[in-house]
């Protein structure tokens, strides 16, 4: 068995990243990764501008508090003001455009204002609550790189240097489809021996989550041809094929024999729990993960495995998690000699509790914990020590 470090390292090196591109609204980004950067045509803010209400002063005009100055205009946001003159105030509201010649602003709270007059009460300092023009970008500056996952605050910092469209990748097509006679869809019967397909729901909702473009095949039965038939479907149109159940040993998990009917297997079982079943291949030139069938199996492979081998392919440079080191709130007197990801939450002392069941088989473990401890094999954990914690903010995102 390949180690999780070998594993990995062998699916990643099959993630080429796909090279199509389009143009996205900016507005309609969220999630894709950008494949050209974005480099600012202009400051942010383009002029300087007041971080407070108040008046726009000459601090030369003020020597001392209070002074009585004339108030000569009034300058709201996206209106720009004359020249301030000598001697006067301008009234002036946040954002807006300083005056020319002004060089400091005393908020309001700081003044006393009587009809067209206003007495500055405390002596201000040169650029007193002025946001100078790019505080924030500068113009000919990257705002956002190549490979850059878009979140809300990115698309943001386009917008504000003007940008409207986003060159980015295309979204990745997965396929998948789930083996099993047992399975049944929820709000159809149960009957005796069946079990509803949960996994189903979990893999969409992991694929959506990633912005990928989800080729649903549905439940395909126990039968060798119907695989290969599923597999052969699959690979039409798909960048990544991803099943779940069927890669075990059993007479009735054909997988690994359809794909090696199809194309070839490249790795299969992990030292890893859960999910040691872990396929990878390619089917008919598309890279194929065979997830196992437990649901708690499934979930852990897909965020150890598909979930970076997808953020390579759709151009992610970083597809590394960033771990938290945090202290255990419990005792496992032994470890596996497998590397195990432990479903596991913080409690109200800031430390990290198990959660009692961890059977691969139990997805309420999954729901209930923040994340995943990665343990390494052999290693018992005491309380107080220090574990290696997977958030889910991180694993899902």
């Amino acid at each position: 068995m390949l180690t999780v470090e070998q594993a990995l390292a062998q699916v990643l090196a099959s993630a080429d990243p796909i090279t199509d591109v389009e143009t996205v609204p900016t507005l309609q980004a969220c999630g894709r990764v950008l494949a050209t950067g974005v480099v600012a045509a202009m400051d942010v803010p383009p002029m300087d501008n007041s971080q407070m209400d108040g008046y726009a002063v000459r601090t030369l005009d003020v020597p001392a508090a209070p002074t009585t100055l004339r108030v000569s205009q009034r300058i709201a946001a996206g209106h720009v003001g004359a020249p301030l003159e000598p001697g006067t105030a301008a009234r002036i509201f946040t954002g807006a455009p300083v005056p020319p010649g002004a060089d400091a602003i005393v908020m309001q709270e700081a003044c006393s204002a009587a009809g067209e007059k206003v007495t500055i009460n405390e002596k201000p300092a040169v650029g007193a609550w002025v946001r100078r023009a790019g505080v924030d970008v500068e113009a000919g500056q990257t705002v956002l790189s190549p490979g850059t996952r878009l979140r809300p605050q990115d698309l943001g910092l386009a917008a504000s240097v003007g940008v409207g469209e986003l060159t980015a990748y295309r979204r990745l097509r997965v396929a998948v489809f789930f083996t099993g006679d047992e399975l049944v869809m929820p709000g159809e019967p149960l009957p005796p021996g069946r079990i509803y397909n949960s996994n189903r729901f979990v893999l969409r909702g992991l694929l959506e989550k990633l912005g990928c473009e989800v080729l649903d095949l549905g439940i395909v039965p126990d039968d060798r041809e119907r695989t290969r038939e599923a597999f052969a479907s699959a690979s039409v149109g798909a960048d990544l094929i991803i099943t779940s159940g069927g890669v075990s040993v059993g007479e009735e998990d054909h997988v690994k024999p359809a794909v090696e009917a199809e194309g070839r297997l490249e790795m299969w079982q992990i030292a890893m729990k859960p999910g040691k079943p872990l396929a990878f291949g390619h089917v008919r030139g598309v890279p194929f993960l065979g997830l196992p069938g437990n649901p708690v199996s499934s979930f852990v492979t897909f965020l150890v495995f598909a979930r970076p081998f997808i953020l390579r392919r759709q151009g992610v440079l970083d597809v590394n998690v960033r771990a938290v080191t945090m202290a255990a709130d419990f005792e496992l007197p032994r470890g596996d000699k497998r590397r195990e990801f432990l479903r596991a939450r913080m409690n109200e002392r800031g430390a990290l509790e198990l959660f009692g069941n961890q059977n691969s088989a139990v997805l309420n473990s999954a729901v209930w914990a923040d994340g995943l401890i990665d343990n390494p094999p052999g290693q018992a954990i005491r309380r107080g020590d220090a574990v290696r914690f997977l958030p889910y903010s991180e694993l899902l995102s």
